[in-house]
């Protein structure tokens, strides 16, 4: 069974820039997760991104 990860809002890393375009309500909902703590919205995006391909690589690995 799948290893079940909390989300924590990360810390600042060190970031290469990219372009993306984000829905105007998803970026409103982020910023409001982010107030507060020592994080920026693309810290946020990467953390988040980062668990989503873990969830992935764990479902390709439980279908094989």
């Amino acid at each position: 069974m799948a290893r079940k990860r909390k989300f924590k809002v990360p810390s600042i890393p060190p970031t290469t820039s990219k372009c993306v375009r984000f829905p105007n309500d998803i970026i409103d909902q982020v910023e409001a997760a982010i107030q507060g703590h020592d994080c920026t919205f693309s810290a946020f995006v990467i953390e988040a991104t980062r668990l989503a391909l873990l969830d992935l690589e764990e479902e390709r690995q439980e279908q094989e």
